[in-house]
């Protein structure tokens, strides 16, 4: 049986920024450029009180919050601190898993400090990120990583949530089913339709009919409902890509396709950020009503430098489509690939200005 924990900073960019610029604390801050395609990299809890959140545009934000405090990203910054926060994970394991700067899983099922208990060793981890680094973080302990992931979420901000083996059952039943891992909003809908809304619902189905109505990920699902997880935490294991997809509600021709490509671009570029590496090559996907699948790629000189330059590039990419133009696309999606680890120069915090 593993101890796994799952360590989750609380309003990681946000926390930074108060944490070192006194003046914004207590005030709604959020992480972000100002700018019509600009987009929330965090807010504060202060922020979210008003219904701000990180993905959401500066300008929405900015309506729900009017004294909304908009500071510049320093993603620099940010990787320095979650350096320091890695190293605190390091004195109890080197069973380490990243997952973005701001969260990491950690196998403690043998811990350094030979701490009877997973929960010991969560509370003195975020004691020290606490005592260390004036910042908060939040805890799931629990037998493996599915389990561990949901439970840090449970008393957020600076909390500890433990589902010991025993307990799994009764807490997910009454889990809905959006809380599982790839069970977005299309997928809720279809899961509706079968009478499926909470965990114990799901249970009721077989592993053959979630795979006939999901295909392979129907044995996942499965899986999950039950509480079994079996992958093991895999330290160094860094990010070789990052993608964001939308799937139409009417298919479109390829020259209507520029705005959401844009809009996507942004995300991905948001994406990024939570790396400690970066993506030089621009990827973008294309899937035709008849279900053909296109990529084409582009790595440019030097890697992209803004979301905008990042949008540019992957809508160039549209002129490589060598389709009649009254074919129709039903999905577009764009990507960041060839990753690369972060050079600490200068003139690098010029990669994470957007213009």
């Amino acid at each position: 049986m593993r101890k796994i924990v799952h360590i989750d900073m609380d309003a990681f960019y946000a926390s930074v920024e108060q944490r070192d610029k006194p003046e914004l604390r207590g005030k709604p801050v959020a992480v972000a450029w100002r700018g019509q395609r600009s987009v929330v990299c965090a807010a504060s809890y202060e922020a979210r009180e008003y219904g701000v959140r990180s993905a959401m545009p500066a300008l929405r934000a900015e309506r729900l919050c009017p004294a909304l405090e908009f500071i510049a990203p320093d993603f620099n910054r940010y990787r320095a601190v979650s350096r320091q926060v890695r190293e605190i994970f390091s004195r109890y394991t080197d069973l380490i898993e990243p997952l973005s700067l701001d969260e990491a899983y950690l196998d403690v099922t043998r811990n350094k400090q030979d701490i009877a208990t997973a929960s010991e060793v969560a509370q003195r981890i975020r004691a020290s990120i606490r005592d260390e680094l004036q910042l908060t973080a939040s805890a799931g302990v629990a037998p493996n990583k599915f389990l561990a992931k949901v439970a840090s979420d449970w008393r957020k901000p600076d909390g500890q949530f433990v589902i010991k083996p025993h307990q799994v059952d009764g807490f997910l039943q009454p889990l809905p089913v959006a809380r599982i891992p790839g069970v977005g909003k299309v997928m809720q809908r279809r899961l509706a339709e079968l009478g499926v809304v909470t965990v114990g619902e799901l249970r009721q189905l077989t592993q053959a009919q979630l795979q006939q109505q999901f295909g392979t990920y129907g044995q996942r699902l499965h899986e999950l409902a039950h509480g079994h997880d079996e992958r093991p935490v895999q330290p160094h294991q860094p990010v070789q890509s990052v993608s964001a997809e939308d799937t139409f509600a009417s298919d479109l021709p390829l020259d209507q396709l520029a705005p959401s490509i844009e809009r996507l671009a942004a995300k991905v570029w948001q994406s990024q950020h939570k790396t400690p590496r970066i993506g030089h090559t621009v990827v973008l996907k294309l899937k035709t009503r008849e279900f053909r699948i296109l990529t084409r790629s582009h790595t440019p000189a030097s890697a992209p430098r803004s979301a905008d330059e990042l949008s540019r590039i992957a809508v160039s990419l549209l002129q490589r489509v060598e389709l009649p133009p009254t074919q129709l696309y039903r999905l577009v999606g764009v990507g960041l690939a060839n990753f690369r680890e972060a050079l600490d120069e200068p003139q690098q915090a010029a990669l994470f200005e957007l213009s």
